[in-house]
């Protein structure tokens, strides 16, 4: 017997891990900047906060300093979810430059488990 369960959308999982990290992230969308926290990361996405409200569907741009003191810029990246201060970031943009500092960062993240 096959039992079907219909899964909200909030319980999908992802297809990457994310890791726990703690950095400051400048962030912008529109016109505007906010400052905040990535408390953890992916290769297509993040967890932050900050104090720029977003909602689901802004596209942002954000500039941190990885747990391996590389600077890496996000081009653009699509706000998934919001939880009061809280928010989840699919990444849509960003260089190769960035995303091997990302991916050198990960690894490290990985081994330190």
């Amino acid at each position: 017997m096959v039992l079907l369960v219909e899964v909200p959308m909030a319980f999908i999982l992802r297809p990457y891990r994310r890791f726990p990290v703690v950095c400051a992230v400048r962030y912008e969308h529109g016109w505007r900047e906010g400052e905040g926290i990535v408390w953890n990361l992916s290769p297509m996405g993040w967890r932050l906060s900050g104090n720029l409200p977003l909602k689901p569907g802004d596209v942002c741009s954000f500039n941190m300093t990885l747990p391996t003191n590389k600077q890496i810029s996000v081009t653009a990246g699509i706000v998934r979810w919001v939880m009061g201060e809280e928010f989840g970031i699919e990444t849509l943009v960003m260089d190769g430059k960035a995303q091997a500092r990302l991916s050198t960062c990960i690894r490290v993240l990985v081994k330190a488990l």
